[in-house]
């Protein structure tokens, strides 16, 4: 990520009443925040395959297997 989630500063568009009803955000930091989105949600994979793994194979067995060495 380029820049810490701290420093986006969004602006909001609010009602007639002052209630908050919308956010937004410079294009840069849209496009820092969906970065970190992708990186928690392949983070989430990940986690979510260690859990469900039953064995596991060493990479040197796998790799002799796979290219027949």
């Amino acid at each position: 990520m380029q820049s810490d989630i701290k420093t986006i500063k969004p602006k909001y568009l609010v009602d007639e009443k002052g209630n908050k009803k919308a956010v937004v955000l410079n294009f840069k930091e849209y496009e820092n925040i969906m970065e970190l989105i992708e990186d928690l949600e392949d983070t989430n994979d990940i986690l979510k395959a260690e859990r469900e793994a039953t064995s596991f194979t060493p990479y040197e067995k796998f790799r002799k297997t796979w290219l027949k060495v």
